[in-house]
Formats: structure tokens, sequence, C-alpha cells
């Protein structure tokens, strides 16, 4: 049975290490000309808020989305080696996504607030990009809101992939937005409890699926095939 499977990225393939916010701080730094008092707010958010609300709450203006689009792609193009030195793929990951990416009639892409680049940078990291089918995935670019990342992948995987309007799709995620964004547009939601958030603030915010890590292939993949059978 076809499945649509999105990752989310930070905290639920890879731990960043940090790296993520020094890659906000100097995007916003080419912008702005100077460094920022407060370190980006991210937890789920996409880029394009995480760089208005820096702008913003620094007094600062705006410019055109496709200029603060370039400064965060040529910042994190600038820490991929930083990020390869300090970061780690979380226990289970690599097993996972091989799991799904060898599934029959399966599309196993992402769902992140990162801009595509800057996704890439973070995957390729690790060596995680060719287990993934990366362009018809859903970025911070292509809405404000990550509920509406949804439908922006289920169209292009429609589009591109061919898969019935019907196919189930099921976000994997470690924050509350994460299953906020699968409750709002009809997804299924496996909510992992590998960032900061616990198995019981998951459970509250909706998930009915919570997973202390993806170290269980097996039963992750059963899990992931009886989502494909409704």
């Amino acid at each position: 049975m076809p499945l649509i499977v999105l990752w989310d990225i930070d905290h639920t393939l890879i731990d960043n290490a940090g790296v993520s916010k020094e890659i906000y701080a100097a995007a916003y730094t080419a912008l702005a000309g100077t460094p920022p008092v407060r370190a980006a707010t991210t937890e789920g958010r996409t880029d394009r808020l995480i760089m208005r609300d820096m702008l913003l709450g620094h007094a600062k203006p705006e410019p055109a989305w496709e200029t603060v689009e370039a400064a965060l792609a040529r910042a994190g193009e600038d820490r991929l080696g930083e990020l390869r030195e300090r970061g780690t793929v979380l226990p289970g990951v690599r097993e996972a996504l091989k799991a799904a990416s060898v599934q029959d009639g399966w599309v196993s892409s992402v769902l992140t607030g990162n801009i595509m680049p800057n996704a890439r940078v973070k995957l390729s990291a690790f060596g995680l990009d060719p287990l993934l089918d990366m362009p018809v995935g859903a970025y911070g670019a292509d809405a404000e809101q990550r509920p509406a990342l949804v439908d922006v992948a289920r169209q292009r995987i429609r589009n591109e992939r061919h898969l019935p309007a019907e196919t189930p799709l099921v976000l994997i995620g470690d924050t509350p937005r994460d299953v906020e964004a699968a409750l709002m547009s009809g997804a299924e939601v496996i909510a992992v409890a590998t960032g900061i958030h616990s198995q019981t603030e998951l459970a509250a915010a909706g998930a009915r699926v919570v997973l202390p890590d993806l170290s269980e292939t097996t039963g992750l993949l059963e899990l992931l095939k009886a989502l494909a059978a409704h």
C-alpha cells in the first residue's frame, strides 16, 4: 500500500549541537550589520518566521525574502564542516530511513522549517540525503506556518510521484508544532521525544503515538505499515 512519510530534521533525525542557531545568527548579522542580542527562537517554526522575528525583535527592517533566504543559505553552507564535526545522527535514524526508502510504493521525504539548501546541508553532513526523496519535500521557504507545508508536500508528491490523492500521510517529528501540523492537515503523526519535549508533552499536544526515539526500526516500520493499510 502507498504511504507518504515526511520527516522533520532537527532533533528528529539529527542533533545539530547548536549550529542551527549559529546559522540564524550569522544570517542576521549579514543582513543587519551587527550581531543579534538574542538567539533565534526555533522549535518547529519556519525559517520565514524565525528570521522575521529576529529582525523585528531587534527593530531592524525586514528585507525581501529572497535576500533573507540567500543570507541563510550562505550561512548554512559555511557551517557544513562545523555541523559534521559537532552534530550527530540520532539513534536508529539511519536504519529507519533505509527501511522506509525501500518500501514499495512509499515516498519518504522531509517536512522542515529549514530552507531547502540548509536542509540539504544538515542531511548531507551525515550522508542521510540519499535516503530521502528531497525534491518533493516541503521547506521553510514554501510557507510561513508549518501546517501549510503539509499541503505543499502533498501536492508535490501527487504531481511528481503520481501517488493517489487518498494516499495516507504521516509526519514524524519532535515538537508540538509537528503534531499540530499533522492534526490541522488531516495527516497522521508519530512524535518522538528526542528534542526538548517529553513524551507526556507530545501526547498532550494530541499525538496518539509517541516514541522515546527511532531506535526500534522494526516497531516503527510496523507502525508505518499499519498506517499505510488504513
